[in-house]
């Protein structure tokens, strides 16, 4: 069987070169275009999920800076396979960096996007 691939491809590094740059104001300050749009609603999509919404959290909030998948999948009453598949998801949206070292896969946040995300949804406190 040969090994997955986890190295950057140009859809991906095109996407990560995207979130690199502020797209729009807050949802707040002003409708969203079309193709703001489009470009922002995988990631908000693949965080839809509440599994994934954890996976994010602890990849996000991990204290060096990445989670080995042996590290996240036991804190789920899920399958291995389930737990990659998920992963995969939140890596092809955009969220997620992946590398493999030896027989494990480590997961970094692409806080580029997460910014991107955050800055998306803040609320003006005086609103």
């Amino acid at each position: 069987m040969p090994k997955q691939s986890l190295t950057l491809t140009r859809a991906d590094a095109a996407l990560a070169e995207a979130a690199a740059e502020p797209c729009c104001p807050p949802l707040a300050q002003q409708a969203l275009s079309a193709e703001d749009a489009a470009q922002l609603a995988p990631a908000l999509k693949a965080l839809g999920d509440p599994v994934r919404l954890q996976l994010m959290s602890m990849i996000a909030s991990a204290p060096a800076g990445e989670a080995c998948v042996c590290d996240l999948t036991p804190a789920f009453a899920l399958s291995g396979p389930t737990i990659s598949h998920h992963l995969k998801t939140l890596r092809e949206a955009g969220l997620v960096d992946a590398e493999r070292r030896a027989t494990w896969v480590y997961y970094r946040a692409r806080p580029a996007l997460l910014r991107q995300l955050a800055a998306l949804l803040t609320v003006d406190a005086a609103g």
